[in-house]
Parts: structure tokens; sequence; C-alpha cells
């Protein structure tokens, strides 16, 4: 029996829908918190990905599915249910997340590899491979918070895929960015996962980049799902109902 990396059992992550809610309104009237709209992000879900697998994950927007990678990547509380990730150790490949904004990109770098567990040495040592495969050039020496989104998808996909981690969660870097580096970081990406011991899992919308590098893909549907099977069948699926 093939060794679990990542498992999720009867999950479930809410969180309420302040948007409407002002400022005033909340100081005045501090029940209209309580009384704000809950969203069931995630609704009782199960599922194993096995050691070495590429588990893909579709689905439209607001099914779910960054809510589940960010709970497995630990950044989000579940609010029932449990995460068990036995394969080792995680690191999250999403815009947006875990960067410090006031500090460079080369400060970052050495952050990002702390949180991951890994001596100071050891990130050090990985900086210049780090540096080059972002090309970012002068700009890594700059505050974050000076950088496009290209640079910091470019910053992100660089600092994740060199500090290579055992389970690796990828929600949707790989089709941000210009075409050198989308090529590049697909062409990284298959280089990463042909280690048999590393489990990926692949937050995206693009059907090709799924079909080409998923051994499964599982299909969220309002916080549920809805499949999870063969790469092709359910993606010819939920192609079919997307139509």
């Amino acid at each position: 029996m093939a060794d679990v990396a990542v498992s999720v059992k009867d999950l479930c992550i809410d969180y309420r829908n302040l948007a409407h809610i002002s400022i005033h309104q909340s100081i005045m009237n501090p029940n209209a918190l309580k009384k704000a709209d809950v969203v069931h992000a995630v609704r009782g879900i199960s599922f194993n990905v096995e050691k070495g697998e590429i588990l893909g994950i579709i689905g439209r927007n607001g099914s779910g599915k960054s809510t589940l990678l960010k709970a497995v990547a630990g950044i989000f509380q579940p609010d029932s249910g449990t995460i068990e990730t036995p394969g080792g150790r995680v690191s999250l490949m999403s815009i947006g997340v875990g960067f410090k904004p006031e500090i460079t990109g080369r400060e970052n770098i050495m952050t990002s590899g702390m949180l991951l567990g890994y001596t100071p040495e050891y990130t050090h040592n990985k900086m210049q491979e780090i540096i080059e495969f972002s090309e970012l050039g002068d700009f890594i020496d700059r505050p974050v918070r000076t950088y496009s989104s290209g640079m910091y998808s470019k910053l992100t996909f660089a600092i994740t895929a060199m500090l290579e981690t055992d389970i690796l969660l990828v929600d949707e870097v790989l089709s941000v960015g210009d075409e050198h580096f989308r090529k590049k970081s697909f062409a990284k990406m298959q280089e990463l996962i042909l280690d048999d011991n590393r489990t990926v899992l692949i937050v995206s919308h693009d059907i090709g980049t799924l079909r080409k590098l998923c051994t499964r893909v599982m299909w969220m549907h309002d916080g549920l799902i809805k499949e999870i099977g063969e790469t092709d069948p359910v993606l010819d699926r939920y192609q079919e109902f997307m139509q």
C-alpha cells in the first residue's frame, strides 16, 4: 500500500462575510458582527494524496480550492476535521501569501527559508540560485511593496522551487508572469515532480497544465468534492459542466 503524504478528513472551514458591514456599524452595533453571513468555504470533505502523486484541483471561483490549500499549508485553521501531512515539510506557492512587503526580496528569501525550517546557512547557500531564477536583478534589494504582480510571482516561484520541500502546494502561480517565465516555471515544475518522493497539489484554471502535469484531478464545487479521479475523464466532465 502506498504511503499517504496528505490526509484530509471531514474538513470544514467557515468564515464570516463582513464586507457589507462598515466600521461605524460594527462599533455602534456589536451584534452586527454576530449576524454577518457565514460562508461555508469547505464543507466536510475527505481525501488522501499518496506520496509522489500530483493532484490537480479545479473548480470555478468560490468553490473552496484556495481555502483548502491554505488549510493544508497551515495558514487557515479548520473549524472541524483534520489535516495530516506525514509526508514531510510543506510549502505553499501562492501570490500574496507569506512575504513581508516592507523588507527586501533578499530578506524575504531568508525569512521564507526560516519559516520552512531550513537553517540560515542552507538558505544563504541557495540565495544566488533563487535570485538568478527569479530574474529580478537589482530589484532583489528593494522592498517587495515596490514589486509588480509579475515580479512577486517570479520571486514566489523561485523561492519555493529552489528550497525544495516534500509537499508542494501551487496556487495559480504557473499562469502568472510573462510568456518566457511561464515556460521556464512550467519546465522547472516538470523537473520537480519527476522526483517520486515529492507530492504536489496544484490549484489551477488552466486545463492544459493540469492535463500535462497531474496524475489525478479533484473537482470542487461549492465547498464539496464533486468528483475525484483520473485526470482526463474528470477534466472532460468539468469542461462539459462549465459550457
